[in-house]
Parts: C-alpha cells; sequence; structure tokens
C-alpha cells in the first residue's frame, strides 16, 4: 500500500537523538532545555516538551528549506495521503489554506469558492488580490445547517465564469457532510484548473472506507488538513497536500516560507511526525473504534425525547453524497431551546465542552480519542437536560433564513486596504462594507469586505445576538459599529 516505510518518524528521531546526546545549549529559546522555565508552569507541564522545544540547526532540519529529517517527514505523509508533496504547517489549518489559495490565485484572478467558507479563506483572497465568485450551498432547513456544493452547481458556475483559475470546495464540511468531490473535480479539470479543498475536518478519511473519499484520492489538486482536529497532532499541527499536475510544489514551498514562522515549533512538527505514523499503520482500527462510539452516542442520542442526530437517512438529499459519522450533531430545536443554550448548560452544569453550537444544533467531534465513559456522561446529561426542558412547552425556536449573498462592488483586498470609517451597524444599509461580520464557530461570512450591506443583513445579525450566539468580524467587539468604506 505504502511506497515508504511508514514505521519510520524521521525528524521526532532526530529530537530524540539531540536529547540523548545531552547536547550543551548555546542556542535559542532562552530557557534552555526547560532551565529557565517559570517553576508552576513547569510542573504542570513536565520537563520533557522543553527538551525538544529547539531551534533551526542541521540535526533537526530547517521547515523553510528542509533537506534531512523535516525533509524526510513530509515524503512520508505525502505517501501515506497518496499526494505528490506535503507541507508541514505549524500555524494551523487557517494558515495552510491561506498559502493553498495563494499558490493558485494572484492579484485580479478568479476564485470560485462556496459562500460557507471559513473565514481563513476569504482571508487568502485578501491576501492573493484575487476576485471571489461565490456558489451557494444546499442548505437543510430542517436542521438549519449549510451541506455541500452539488456537482450541478460547481458546472453551472463554471460555465458562467470561464475565465476562473480555480475552484475550492470544502469537504467535508464542519458537520461531516461530504458531496460528490470525485464529479466535481472532474468538471473542475474540464475547465484545466486545479480544485483546491479545504479538508480540515478530513485528515482521516484517506484511512477507513467507512468514511467519505478523501480529497487526494478524488482527484483534488490541493488540500489542507487540520491533523490536530481528528487525528493525533497537536493543536496548530496542519498538512497542506499537494498533486503536481496543476500546481507546482516548489511554488507552494515559497508561499508556505512567505506566511510561516523562521522559529517553528519542533513540537508540534514532532506531533505532525508521529500522527501521521500513528494513523498511516493504526489508522483503520483506531477509526473503527471512533465510528462504533460515534454510532453508539448517535443511536442513544435519538432515543432521548427532544433531540435529533442526522444519519444515514439524509443520505441523497441536496448536497449530501456521503457522511463523516464520526461527527455528531445534536437538534434541540423540539426542546424549545437553541444550540447555544444546550452548549451552555452542558458546559456550565455538566462541565461537558462542546465543538460548537448554532442556532438549532451543537456538534460532537468524536475521534479515537474518545471513552466509553465520557459518552456516557454527555448520554446522561442530555436524558436529564430533556427531563427539565420538555414539558415546559417552550417556543420552538424559528429558522433564520440566511440572508442572500449581498453585491460585491469593491473586491476583499480593495475594500480591505481602503480608508474607513465607523458606523453603527443599524445606520449602515447601502455602505461597502470594510470588515467582515461572522457567526462564530463555525466562522461563515454573512458579510465580507467589498460587500454592500443590506437591511436583511443587519436584520440577522440582531436576531443571532438575541439567541445569544457569537457574531464577530468587525473591530467593535460588541459588533454594534461596522467599518464601511468611504467613498
Amino acid at each position: 500500500m505504502y511506497k515508504l516505510n511508514q514505521n519510520e518518524t524521521p525528524l521526532f528521531d532526530a529530537l530524540m537523538e539531540y536529547v540523548d546526546r545531552e547536547t550543551v545549549p548555546f542556542h535559542v529559546p532562552g530557557h534552555k532545555k526547560g532551565e529557565g522555565i517559570e517553576k508552576s508552569f513547569k510542573k504542570f507541564i513536565g520537563e520533557n516538551p522543553f527538551k525538544i522545544d529547539v531551534t533551526v540547526f542541521q540535526l533537526v532540519d530547517s521547515l523553510h528549506h528542509p533537506t534531512g529529517p523535516i525533509k524526510k517527514a513530509q515524503e512520508l505523509a505525502a505517501d501515506a495521503y497518496g499526494a505528490d508533496a506535503s507541507f508541514f504547517s505549524i500555524h494551523g489549518t487557517s494558515g495552510a489554506i491561506q498559502a493553498m489559495i495563494m499558490s493558485v490565485v494572484s492579484q485580479g484572478d478568479t476564485i470560485i469558492v462556496p459562500r460557507n467558507v471559513h473565514k481563513s479563506i476569504t482571508a487568502g483572497i485578501i491576501l492573493s488580490g484575487a476576485i471571489p465568485v461565490y456558489m451557494q450551498p444546499e442548505l437543510d432547513k430542517k436542521l438549519g445547517i449549510a451541506q455541500g456544493v452539488t456537482p450541478e452547481t460547481v458546472e453551472k458556475t463554471l460555465k458562467e465564469n470561464p475565465h476562473a483559475k480555480a475552484v475550492l470546495i470544502i469537504n467535508p464540511t464542519y458537520y461531516g457532510v461530504a458531496t460528490e468531490l470525485s464529479r466535481i473535480a472532474e468538471i473542475v479539470h474540464e475547465y484545466d484548473i486545479p480544485l483546491i479543498v479545504d479538508e480540515a475536518h478530513g485528515p482521516h478519511l484517506a484511512f477507513s472506507d467507512k468514511l467519505p473519499m478523501s480529497a487526494m484520492e478524488a482527484g483534488a489538486d490541493l488540500c489542507a488538513q487540520s491533523t490536530h482536529k481528528i487525528i493525533g497532532a497537536m493543536t496548530q499541527g496542519s498538512i497542506l497536500h499537494v498533486r503536481t499536475k496543476y500546481v507546482s510544489a516548489a511554488r507552494v514551498q515559497q508561499i508556505m516560507n512567505l506566511l510561516q514562522t523562521t522559529s517553528p515549533s519542533y513540537i508540534l512538527l514532532a506531533s505532525l511526525d508521529t500522527s501521521r505514523r500513528q494513523i498511516a499503520l493504526e489508522g483503520a482500527e483506531l477509526l473503527d473504534k471512533a465510528i462504533e462510539n460515534a454510532q453508539y452516542l448517535r443511536k442513544e442520542i435519538n432515543k432521548i425525547e427532544g433531540f435529533y442526530c442526522f444519519g444515514d437517512e439524509i443520505l441523497g438529499n441536496p448536497g449530501v453524497f456521503a457522511l463523516d459519522p464520526t461527527k455528531v450533531c445534536i437538534t434541540c430545536r423540539d426542546l424549545g431551546i437553541t444550540g447555544f443554550d444546550l452548549d451552555m448548560i452542558l458546559a456550565n452544569k455538566y462541565h461537558i465542552q462542546m465543538e460548537l453550537s448554532d442556532l438549532y444544533n451543537t456538534l460532537a467531534v468524536g475521534s479515537f480519542g474518545d471513552t466509553r465513559e465520557n459518552i456516557d456522561k454527555l448520554i446522561t446529561a442530555l436524558k436529564e437536560i430533556s427531563e427539565e426542558y420538555r414539558n415546559k412547552n417552550q417556543v420552538k425556536p424559528d429558522f433564520l433564513d440566511i440572508p442572500s449573498i449581498p453585491k460585491q462592488v469593491l473586491i476583499p483586498r480593495e475594500a480591505f486596504n481602503a480608508e474607513k470609517v465607523s458606523m453603527p451597524l443599524e445606520d449602515s444599509v447601502g455602505e461597502v462594507s470594510g470588515e467582515f461580520l461572522m457567526a462564530y464557530p463555525p466562522g461563515i461570512p454573512v458579510l465580507c469586505p467589498g460587500e454592500v450591506i443590506t437591511e436583511e443583513i443587519v436584520k440577522y445579525v440582531s436576531d443571532l445576538k438575541k439567541t445569544g450566539l457569537y457574531v464577530q468580524g468587525t473591530e467593535d467587539p460588541r459588533v454594534e459599529n461596522i467599518k464601511v468604506v468611504t467613498r
């Protein structure tokens, strides 16, 4: 299956050699293998992490110009995922996504993207100077979430924009919904342009036949994965995978060098190296466990009055080609509470922290790090919450129609860099936004820089705030004022 020996961890091994040599450190960081670390922090963390918190030198290689163990570790990642080249990112998938976009489009180029993009994608568009053309994903009004973009929508948008230089797809969504990515790849490649994929929530897909097809398997040319989200890397650890027919790996390396620090955390890099070994060698077995636990959780929640977790019954709905069962979306509308309410009850009363919440749902992200004991704690908590709320006859939250995509009169980069003035959001209808507006998580923009602010958007943001959902993006942390472009 693999061409290389996936049991190897060249970067971690190099760091262990540094430790075993008992090297005397006359190099940064200044804590000198932990000797200078504040005592209470060191007592909690332990000594070992500081022993491999090193800087760039020959033994441990350079992330910007890898020739040794980092180069070999990245080659092993490419082999494991079926890519031509892979690049470690230690500033998360947000940074990898920005690099991905800047590798395929430049100032004035058109890039086709879904509207339900993470803010990092819009940031990449701003940095590149590209012109976005938005596709509307399919919406499930029962669940109140966006699903995937269909191949038909991609085909239609490309016909209307044949000059586009790239297409970006989110697959799977935050909620685990996958579109027919292989068909989309075929459509995009008919225009001789690359398909790039935000696969933040899919670093595990390639290692189980019980999961949706991965981006590399489907024929994508670039994909960015949050290796820290589902599998065993540490937070900020991500990987960018490349197929080189439409994308230059050398160009990707150059862009990554522009965006990443010259002093990367070797702790994070080592976690990428070792998590790749784990998923490559043990992934199928570990993911079987994760899927089994998630399906058990889904089944038990669906027995509790007032709650619903979607599953295979929605397959075939628009934008739903496949599902990742490790994402457990708990819909609580029938209890008369919002997803945000449920999120806060679980956090404050039961000390159970969920991944995100929206108007109707809260999301549990499953992985092979879950235990049946913790899963049962969540089930017990939900049973108690159902008992408390199901007879209160509370009004079900109304579905909030997501506003129409507003008119774009400036490209995001121009608006972001333009002269701006702050004004009350409620008075800004008709003005051109110089900022973002989004509910976070999951960070999907309602308004992007360069778009005309509509009354529909102002009302939607007001309604979101009334339900307790966290709206952000403006310089004003209370989102009462917004910066608009001066004319």
